[in-house]
């Protein structure tokens, strides 16, 4: 893991004015101190459990807004433990810890119903960046008086739906709407045609990638047309989003 220390941030509250409720779920004792100290650093309050049934317990004393769970635990593995946090907390948000070459667990994490993951070793920043997205789109909490996405000079507003480039109204359909709301959540970081259909069109893994190059393609012509690009390929890795990077003028 990255010895990096997290930066202060924008704080995150339950609609009621509390702290934000996490629960670390991982047999390593000295990782688990490592991401809790990271997350009490938000302000946040955190509970942890180093097997699956020690998770269920705390869980459900403790009703977290959401859960980091890693998917090998000595008692059972993450997918047994998602089922039964589930049954408990229909809808609180999991990110998954996975072995950096374990391809099968992120897609069999991301399809049995959890929400998002970082591979092994990772950035503590990085794990608090992701609990912070999965919270505010859980609707558990978010910046008081704030429901904006901001990337470069490209506007979203969560609660209006309204989306601006540079002062300009564009109208996206809703399927549109989401894609860009994800890129933007996610500014600067590759996303892969599997996270996205995922994330947005709620499919399997299974030949449907076409539809996240449509959907890019249409944003591109609302978003990007007469200006200087903001959507970019990673060919081989996905889509990124990311500020425009102004021409300079010809002296």
């Amino acid at each position: 893991m990255t010895m990096t220390t997290p930066q202060a941030r924008t704080e995150l509250l339950r609609p009621d004015g509390s702290p934000v409720r996490v629960l670390v779920v991982n047999g390593e004792a000295s990782l688990t101190e490592l991401m809790s100290m990271a997350l009490r650093y938000e302000g946040w309050q955190i509970r942890s459990a180093g097997d699956g049934a020690g998770a269920v317990r705390v869980a459900r004393a403790f009703r977290p807004d959401a859960v980091v769970l890693d998917m090998r635990l000595p008692d059972m593995d993450g997918l047994s433990v998602l089922g039964r946090l589930r049954r408990e907390l229909p809808g609180v948000p999991v990110l998954f810890l996975t072995a950096k070459d374990a391809v099968e667990d992120r897609i069999a994490g991301l399809t049995a119903g959890g929400d998002d993951y970082v591979t092994k070793p990772f950035g503590l920043e990085e794990v608090v960046a992701r609990l912070r997205g999965l919270i505010r789109r859980a609707g558990a909490a978010g910046k008081r008086g704030e429901s904006t996405l901001v990337v470069g000079d490209l506007t979203l507003d969560e609660d209006s739906h309204e989306v601006t480039r540079g002062g300009d109204s564009i109208h996206l359909t809703a399927t549109e709407f989401e894609l860009l709301r994800y890129l933007m959540r996610n500014p600067r970081r590759v996303l892969s045609k599997a996270q996205i259909l995922d994330r947005v069109w709620n499919y399997d893994f299974g030949g449907q990638a076409n539809v996240v190059e449509l959907y890019i393609s249409y944003l591109r012509r609302k978003i990007d047309a007469g200006r200087e690009p903001m959507i970019h390929t990673r060919r081989g890795a996905g889509y990124l989003i990311k500020p425009a990077v102004p021409v300079a003028s010809a002296s």
